[in-house]
C-alpha cells in the first residue's frame, strides 16, 4: 500500500496558509459579510421567511442566532482554559526555581515596568490629544446616563489578593488570588522534596496537555474570529464613528504609535533584544487579542507566544504574562489620556497643567488599583474624571465607539505583556535566545501531517 501525497490543490487552507494569514482572512471576512448585513437590513429592513409554518427573522438567525452563539462558544473555550493554565504554569514554574528570592525579583521588576509603559502611554496621550483637540468645536448631546461603579481602594485590593477560598478563587477567575496561590503552592512543591518532585512530574504532564488544547483553539480561531468580527460589523452604527471620527482616529493613531514606537525603544534599550522580532512574532496573539477583545480571553495564546515563539523560559511567563493580563493597562490608559481631554473640550471646561498630571498619576496608579475588577476600563476612566471634577456622564458621549477602540488596545496590551516578559527574562538569563532569534519557532500548530491522515488511503 503507497501513502499518497496531496497536491497543493488538495491541501486544505490549513496547510496552504499560516495561521495568521487564516486568521486575517477570516476578521477581512467577517469585516466585510458583518458592513454587508447592516447595509442590507438598514436598507430594505428585515427579512423573514416561513419554516413550518413559523416566520424566521434573517436578522435574528443570522446575527442573535448563528453569529452569536458560535462567537460565544469560541470566546467561551478560550475562556475555559484561562485559570488550568494560570495555576498550572505558575506551579511548574514557582516549583522548579532554586532560588525563592528569585521571585521577589521577578515580582518587582514586572510591576515597576508595567507601572512605567502606563505612565508612558497616558502621557503620550495627553500630549496628542492637547495637539490635536479631538472634542473643541462639537456639541454632542446625549440622553444615554452613565453610572460609575465604586472602584475599591489600592489598599483593599492587596486585601483581596490573598485567598480565602482558593477553589472559589478558581471558580470567580479572580486573577490576582489564582497567582497568590499557585506561588505559595509551588514553593510548598519546592520545599518538600520527593513528594514535590512526584507532584511536579503530575503537574507537567497537566500543562503539556492544556497547551495541546491551546493548539487546537488555535487552529479553530479562523473561524471563531469571523463571526465575531460578522456580528460586530453588523450591528455597529456606522454613524456613531462618524460623528467622533476625530476621537476616534486619534485613539488608534496614539494605541499604535505606543506599540510600535515606545514598546520596541523600551525593549532595545532595556534588554538589546531586536524589536522587530518581537512585533513580527505577536501577530498571532495580537491578532487574537484584537478580535476577543479580551485579554483574559487571549491569555492562553499570549502564554504559547512567550513561551513557545519568544523563548521566555516558564519560570518567568508563567508569572510576568498572568500579572501583566491584569495589571497592565496601557491601552487602556491611552484611551483615558485621549477621553478625559476630549470630554473637557465637549463640555469646554479648561483643566491646568496640574490637573493633567493629576490624571497621568491617577489613571497609572488605578491600572493596579482596578486590576481584576469588572468594566475595569470604564471605571478607571470614572476615577480620573472625578479627580479632576469633570463630569462623569461624558462617557456615555464616547461609549458608542469603545467596543472597536477596546480591541485595538487590547492587542496593545498583550504586545506589552510579552515585551515585559523579555525584558525580565533577559535580565535573569531565563531567555532562550536561540528559540527568540528563531523565525520558525512555536509555528507547529500550523502544520499538519498529511502521511498520518492519508495512511489508510
Amino acid at each position: 500500500m503507497t501513502t499518497s501525497t496531496p497536491s497543493p490543490l488538495q491541501k486544505p487552507v490549513s496547510q496552504k496558509f499560516g495561521l495568521t494569514v487564516r486568521i486575517f482572512i477570516g476578521m477581512i471576512s467577517g469585516i466585510i459579510i458583518g458592513a454587508l448585513l447592516q447595509w442590507l437590513f438598514d436598507d430594505s429592513g428585515d427579512f423573514s421567511f416561513s419554516v413550518f409554518g413559523f416566520q424566521v427573522s434573517t436578522y435574528a438567525l443570522l446575527i442573535d442566532g448563528i453569529f452569536n452563539i458560535v462567537g460565544s462558544i469560541f470566546i467561551a473555550s478560550l475562556k475555559m482554559l484561562v485559570v488550568p493554565l494560570v495555576f498550572v504554569s505558575l506551579v511548574c514554574g514557582t516549583s522548579s526555581l532554586s532560588d525563592p528570592s528569585k521571585l521577589g525579583r521577578l515580582g518587582g521588576k514586572s510591576i515597576l515596568l508595567y507601572i512605567s509603559t502606563t505612565a508612558i502611554a497616558i502621557s503620550l496621550a495627553v500630549s496628542f490629544a492637547l495637539l490635536v483637540a479631538p472634542g473643541e468645536g462639537l456639541n454632542l448631546t446625549t440622553e444615554a446616563a452613565f453610572v460609575a461603579k465604586e472602584a475599591p481602594s489600592l489598599g483593599q485590593v492587596i486585601i483581596n489578593m490573598m485567598p480565602t477560598n482558593p477553589i472559589n478563587a478558581m471558580a470567580e477567575g479572580n486573577m490576582l488570588q489564582i497567582i497568590v496561590f499557585a506561588v505559595f503552592f509551588g514553593i510548598a512543591m519546592a520545599m518538600t522534596g520527593d513528594t514535590g518532585k512526584r507532584l511536579t512530574a503530575v503537574f507537567e504532564d497537566f500543562s503539556t496537555v492544556i497547551m495541546k488544547l491551546v493548539t487546537i483553539l488555535m487552529n479553530l480561531a479562523p473561524y471563531g474570529v469571523f463571526v465575531l468580527m460578522a456580528k460586530l460589523f453588523a450591528t455597529i452604527g456606522f454613524d456613531t464613528i462618524a460623528s467622533l471620527l476625530k476621537y476616534f482616529l486619534l485613539v488608534v493613531f496614539v494605541l499604535l504609535l505606543h506599540a510600535f514606537v515606545s514598546y520596541p525603544i523600551i525593549l532595545k534599550v532595556l534588554s538589546g533584544l531586536s524589536p522587530v522580532v518581537l512585533i513580527k512574532k505577536m501577530r498571532d496573539a495580537a491578532l487574537f487579542a484584537f478580535s476577543t477583545s479580551s485579554s483574559s480571553a487571549t491569555l492562553p495564546i499570549t502564554m504559547e507566544t512567550a513561551i513557545k515563539k519568544l523563548g521566555v523560559k516558564r519560570s518567568v511567563a508563567s508569572f510576568t504574562v498572568p500579572l501583566g493580563s491584569t495589571i497592565n493597562m496601557d491601552g487602556t490608559a491611552i484611551m483615558q489620556g485621549v477621553a478625559t481631554v476630549f470630554i473637557a473640550q465637549v463640555y469646554a471646561v479648561d483643566l491646568s497643567l496640574g490637573d493633567y498630571m493629576m490624571v497621568i498619576l491617577t489613571a497609572t496608579l488605578a491600572s493596579i488599583g482596578t486590576a481584576g475588577v469588572p468594566g475595569v476600563g470604564l471605571i478607571m476612566l470614572a476615577m480620573v474624571l472625578q479627580q479632576v471634577n469633570l463630569p462623569v456622564e461624558g462617557i456615555a458621549l464616547i461609549i458608542g465607539v469603545d467596543r472597536l477602540l477596546d480591541m485595538t488596545r487590547t492587542a496593545v496590551n498583550v504586545t506589552g505583556d510579552c515585551m515585559v516578559a523579555c525584558i525580565v527574562a533577559k535580565s535573569e538569563n531565563e531567555l532562550d535566545m536561540d528559540v527568540f532569534n528563531d523565525e520558525n519557532a512555536g509555528t507547529k500548530y500550523e502544520e499538519v501531517d498529511f502521511e498520518h491522515l492519508d495512511k489508510n488511503n
